[in-house]
């Protein structure tokens, strides 16, 4: 459901790559706005939950939130996702500063770490618990996002798989578990296991060239089917569901599927 090369700053690595110099160019460049407003996007999500949160305990509501504040938040974290793609390939093509990796981190970290992890919590707050597990749980995630950057940091760039979850893939299935409204136990544990997933050795493959259109695709339908379910359009929740089932499904067993294709391929070699 997210993203390409340009994921925790795969993109980055290459903007160093492209610009040859012996000092590092310091001004933006058009792909930094991109990555700025990945960033932005985060920043928003969590400021229109706390909005929703406040305006719903202030009516003396109890149950989750709103629809259309829900929608808002996936949305803007699936946007999120969509400038996080876009970066790495206009960085690609037009070039980017000595910045872009440093820039491309913090962004992930507001967007893909911090942002799903309080749009856990308040989801189980919503729910009724107000304890530590919950909030355990989205301090996971975020303290797994910020290993996993700092780790693909280190390693070298031009590799055809991810090593563990990228975080817009992390961030997108945290945000599934909340739309599915499992019991908070099931919603725990399920966070804690994509949490692993991000720090973990199982590899996912990059998209690449057409592959990243489609990704940006299955952002954009995303964006469409959260204003639909917003909006309370007819079967809206049907396709939330059966969306974020794929998602996950998709989350657990590609590893799997490229652990049998490389086994496959080494049995005929």
């Amino acid at each position: 459901m997210t993203p390409t090369d340009s994921a925790e700053g795969v993109a980055s690595a290459e903007r160093h790559a492209g610009t040859a110099e012996a000092a590092p160019l310091l001004r933006l460049g058009l792909a930094d706005y991109l990555t700025l407003g990945n960033a932005l996007c985060g920043f928003l999500a969590v400021w229109a939950l706390v909005v929703a949160q406040t305006a719903h305990a202030a009516a003396g509501a109890v149950g989750p939130l709103p629809r259309t504040a829900m929608a808002t938040v996936v949305g803007l974290l699936m946007v999120a996702a969509a400038l996080d793609v876009l970066d790495g390939r206009v960085a690609r093509k037009l070039g980017g500063s000595g910045m872009g990796a440093e820039l491309d981190n913090l962004a992930d970290v507001i967007s893909f770490g911090f942002a799903p992890a309080f749009f856990f919590v308040v989801w189980a707050m919503q729910a009724g618990d107000a304890g530590l597990l919950p909030v355990a749980a989205g301090g996971a995630v975020l303290l797994a996002v910020i290993v996993r950057l700092a780790r693909f940091s280190c390693q070298a760039p031009g590799t055809d798989y991810f090593t563990g979850l990228p975080c817009p893939f992390g961030a997108m299935a945290v945000v599934t578990v909340v739309l599915l409204d499992p019991p908070l136990l099931a919603g725990v544990a399920a966070v804690l296991l994509i949490s692993w997933l991000m720090v973990s050795r199982m590899e996912y493959p990059k998209p690449r060239g057409r592959k990243a259109y489609a990704v940006l695709g299955v952002l954009g339908f995303g964006v469409a089917l959260m204003a639909a379910w917003g909006m309370g359009l007819p079967a809206g929740q049907s396709l939330i569901y059966l969306m974020s089932a794929a998602v996950l499904g998709f989350i657990v067993t590609i590893p799997f599927y490229v652990l049998a294709t490389r086994r496959s391929s080494s049995a005929r070699g």
